[in-house]
């Protein structure tokens, strides 16, 4: 996309929050690859996906430096604002698998006005998921990217039916469709990935070419 329809996109939504804004500018200065944080638009989008699907318990894997976490959350607490009893428990469990982004992200979950919406686990959300004993509503997927088809079965089997999944990068910079890549292991696991939700008949799914690719799959009753 043409960074001066970014920039008209940006003009044209909700702003995002200061808090948020300083979480993305911190991410890109002391992190190193910065912009595989959400960002403005897809955290505008996320937030309005939690308030469309009223998720009581949403699960995500890949927390980075925690901005799509503070985003879901931020859905969330509004919810609560309107039906206090409702939403109060509410919860995004996040984990991160890389310990090294720990002291910096869980720094601004807990200082966020959010933060008591947000559970953040350093660890395989693979193994360590299904061991909350917790049924989810709707699940955000960004991790490895080579373990795409593996996290989201495990995503699957902890989704309610009805609950939705949000699977982020599926057209990674259009490299899914570029031969120059067929040798790179991060984008044949997203082209692994984008087959095997093409052919699975528990789920409906479309992909917006929203940033850098994302799916929306509904799991069916």
């Amino acid at each position: 996309m043409k960074e001066q329809l970014e920039q008209y996109i940006a003009d044209h939504i909700d702003r995002e929050p200061d808090y948020l804004y300083r979480l993305y500018r911190a991410t890109n200065i002391h992190t190193i690859h910065g912009r595989m944080a959400s960002g403005h638009l897809q955290g505008r989008l996320l937030k309005m996906l939690v308030q469309m699907v009223k998720p009581h318990h949403i699960l995500e894997v890949g927390t980075f430096s925690g901005y799509s976490a503070l985003c879901m959350a931020e859905g969330l607490a509004q919810l609560e604002e309107e039906t206090p009893q409702e939403w109060a428990d509410s919860q995004v469990w996040t984990f991160e698998i890389n310990d090294e982004m720990e002291d910096f992200t869980r720094s601004w979950i807990e200082r966020s006005p959010v933060a008591k919406h947000v559970r953040f686990i350093i660890g395989d959300a693979n193994q360590e998921a299904p061991r909350l004993g917790v049924e989810f509503d709707m699940a955000f997927i960004d991790g490895d990217k080579r373990t795409y088809v593996e996290t989201y079965e495990t995503v699957l089997g902890l989704l309610k039916p009805g609950g939705y999944i949000l699977a982020d990068n599926t057209l990674w910079d259009g490299h899914v469709t570029d031969p120059s890549y067929d040798h790179d292991q991060q984008t044949l696991g997203i082209r692994r990935f984008n087959d095997y939700i093409q052919k699975d008949h528990r789920v409906e799914k479309v992909i917006l070419p929203l940033r850098d690719g994302l799916t929306i799959i509904r799991k069916l009753p």
